[in-house]
């Protein structure tokens, strides 16, 4: 074989070896990904839940388009927060008790800060931390708010058609009062709702007027809720609630939530009205500028 020749061949195996390669590197790009979809952030508001946390945790990211789980730790003094993290949550705590509204409050702050600018805000989907394995049973309210059916999701936990007891009836009649709408379970702990509505009910309520305070918010800003069936179990009421003093605290934190909303309806309804008076007046007491007629020529 002459020099020449194994030059050429030399040179038709190089090309042909690059030619493979640059086959097998269009082979290995990566195909455009669509933009991502909505997805929910599950926030846990936990004090000394060191029991049942890790497993609540693990539920709540196996929901289909739960992406981020947070745990804020109300000053727990167990090790609620180290359990939570290992599960797979991200946690923040507060260095003193702060209740639930106030963790709530903060946990959405951070969900903000944690949402990607070019994608749409993380819904929120609210979970108690006692839930355990249970808290699976929540699923059904992602779709309900991810699709758009509704801005606002409560789940239906209590197998009775009508929640009973004192606040649950008072927190119905005032949102049917208000918005023609009986809720089934109005003071229901277990929702999902899109970043608007959360934020039309800020600042939220304090102790257990959260809820009702929430849906008469949402629904007076003309947005939609609906209550979805869950298979969720309680695992019973607090231990506060289980005393005369923690159901009269419940009693009177509702009622004076539901009395504060009625009067701000009110209030509106007066500005609204007398504006709507004074409007006319105002029209007629106006000054009707006096057209100016051309001068003839002298």
């Amino acid at each position: 074989m002459s020099t020449a020749e194994g030059s050429e061949r030399r040179a038709a195996s190089t090309e042909a070896l690059a030619r493979a390669r640059l086959r097998r590197a269009r082979g290995r790009m990566a195909v455009p990904a669509a933009a991502p979809g909505p997805s929910v952030a599950a926030l846990i508001v936990a004090h000394n839940q060191a029991r049942r946390i890790a497993a609540t945790v693990r539920a709540a990211l196996a929901i289909p388009g739960v992406d981020l789980v947070l745990v804020v730790d109300d000053a727990s003094t167990d090790n609620t927060q180290e359990l939570a993290r290992r599960a797979g949550a991200v946690v923040v705590r507060h260095s003193h008790i702060r209740g639930r509204s106030a963790a709530v409050e903060t946990g959405a702050s951070v969900i903000a800060m944690r949402d990607e600018p070019e994608r749409t805000p993380r819904a929120i989907l609210i979970l108690d931390p006692n839930l355990g394995h249970y808290a699976i049973g929540a699923a059904p309210l992602v779709p309900a708010v991810l699709e758009g059916v509704c801005d606002l999701a409560v789940a239906l936990t209590d197998t009775q058609a009508v929640a009973p007891g004192v606040p649950s009836k008072i927190a119905r009649t005032a949102v049917e009062k208000a918005t023609g709408w009986s809720p089934r379970q109005p003071l229901g702990r277990i929702r999902c709702l899109t970043r608007e509505a959360l934020e039309v009910a800020m600042p939220l309520a304090r102790g257990n007027g959260l809820e009702v305070a929430m849906t008469l918010d949402v629904l007076h800003a003309g947005l939609a809720i609906t209550e979805v069936e869950c298979d969720i179990r309680h695992k019973g009421p607090s231990i506060e609630d289980r005393t005369p003093v923690g159901r009269a605290n419940r009693y009177r934190e509702v009622l004076t939530v539901v009395s504060a909303r009625r009067i701000r309806g009110r209030m509106q309804s007066t500005r609204a009205s007398m504006g709507q008076r004074l409007r006319p007046q105002r029209d007629e007491a106006a000054p009707v500028p006096e057209t100016m007629e051309p001068e003839e020529d002298s």
